[in-house]
This record gives structure tokens, sequence and C-alpha cells, in this order.
């Protein structure tokens, strides 16, 4: 069994990676991948906050994932977010989207961050994740890769990616439940570790141990203009091929016709 990291130790590694403190950090995360942590999830969630400091703002994805009920602000957050990320909403000071695409926020941004309504589509610059663009925050991947990172989604939409794959959600319209439909640039993401090999080759990601798993971490400013370039090259580079046997792909190619 290996030894539990201290928030301390975990704090430090996350410094020698180059977290920034008083910056802003999106945060996808997987505590299986880098556990045993002393204090679990929560432990991991003190380490973060130690390495932004009293003037950084930490961001999580919070979403709950059903489509059919208004946002409920104390639903558990999708379990494909992981422990860290649903434990990360419920602290003392974090302030949570109140629509469905929610992220959750913890500094002196945090309000910034979440204060955007409903945005449709939900990749878009008026979001959590776009707003944290705007703030030049950088993105860490702990122990999750690119297939994890939403700010390509807002890439996708701003170098033009065609596709929309039809959804809806339910929102909450003077007190109303309303079903509202929408398209979204979806498929099953596995492409996006692309990414490691375009940043890698620029420089642009730094990579290393953090907790007993491998983190990455990037500027949100250099995945848009990274990514974007290359949508624009090929609008539909992360697509799996037609037929190929992903059912999220196939969907956003049908979209197509």
């Amino acid at each position: 069994m290996s030894t539990a990291v201290t928030p301390s130790a975990l704090a430090t590694q996350l410094l020698d990676l180059g977290v920034e403190p008083g910056g802003v950090l999106v945060v996808h995360s997987s505590f299986r991948a880098i556990r045993p942590v002393e204090g679990g999830p929560q432990g991991v969630i003190e380490a973060l906050l130690e390495a932004a400091g009293p003037d950084g703002t930490v961001v999580m994805p919070s979403w709950p994932g059903d489509d059919d009920h208004p946002f409920d602000p104390n639903a558990a957050s999708a379990a494909d977010l992981g422990v860290i990320a649903d434990t990360f909403w419920r602290q003392p000071g974090a302030i949570r989207t109140d629509h469905p695409f929610t992220f959750a926020a913890l500094g002196p941004q945090a309000r910034r961050i979440t204060s955007d309504p409903l945005p449709i589509p939900p990749h878009r610059l008026e979001s959590a994740i776009g707003r944290a663009w705007e703030l030049d925050a950088q993105i860490l991947l702990l122990g999750v890769g690119h297939d994890a990172n939403t700010t390509i989604h807002l890439a996708e939409v701003l170098g033009g990616a065609p596709y929309r794959v039809p959804k809806h959600i339910t929102h909450l319209v003077d007190g109303r439940p309303v079903r509202i439909e929408y398209g979204e640039n979806d498929h099953c993401c596995q492409r996006f570790t692309l990414a490691d090999g375009w940043l890698r080759e620029r420089g642009l990601q730094r990579e290393g141990p953090v907790g007993h798993g491998h983190a990455r971490l990037i500027r949100s400013r250099d995945v848009i203009d990274v990514v974007v370039e290359q949508v624009r090259r090929d609008p539909v580079i992360f697509l799996r091929p037609r037929g190929s046997g992903c059912e999220e792909c196939d969907g956003s190619w049908a979209s197509l016709t």
C-alpha cells in the first residue's frame, strides 16, 4: 500500500508543476488516479486552495447530468466528474452556477466566473469556462487526460466545428420547469487526447507527478489558440471515422447530413 501524501506535500507538488498563486485554476480530476491522500478528497481540495493562495480562485465542473428535471443546487454532481469535484462545490464559500451546465468556484473571482445565465449552447464564451479563459486561467488535469478538458469544447465552438447533436435540458423559467431543446458540439471526446501532442511539441504543457498520479498543467488561452487552429484546418478532427462503432461520434456525423 502506498504511503498517503499530505495536503501540504501535494500543494508543493502543484507549485513545482507551475500552478500560479493568485490566478484562476480550472481543475478536472480523478481521486482514484492520485490517491492515497491524507484527508481523502478534502485533503486534495485543501492542497489546491493552498497552492492557489488566498488571492487565487479554484474552479471545477459540477453539473448533475439530469436533463429531465430543473437544476437542484443541492444535487450531487455527475459521477463521471469524480469525488473531488462533488466534494468541492460543498465547501464553505463556494459558489455554484444556478443552471444545469454547472461549475463551482471558490475565491475572489468566483462570482464573475459563475454569474452568467444559462448558456445555449453550453460551451460558449458567456459561460464559466469562457470566463475562466478571459481571466487567463490555468487548467490542471489531475490524474485525467484532455478527454476531460471542457475548454476544448469551447475551442471547437470558436473554431467553427460544424456538428451539433440534438439535446435538451429542463430549466426553471419564471418558476416553471421548461424543456429547452438545443444543439451541442458533443461526441465521445476520446480524440481530445490529440491535444497532448499539439501542446507538447510547442512546449505549452507542463507535466509531472502529483500525489501518486500524473498531472498536466496548461494555460486556457494556449488550449484555445492551438485547438482553434487545428479545428479550422480540419473541422471534424475530433470525430472518430464514420461507422467506427462509436455511437456518440456517429451521432455527430449524422448531424452534418
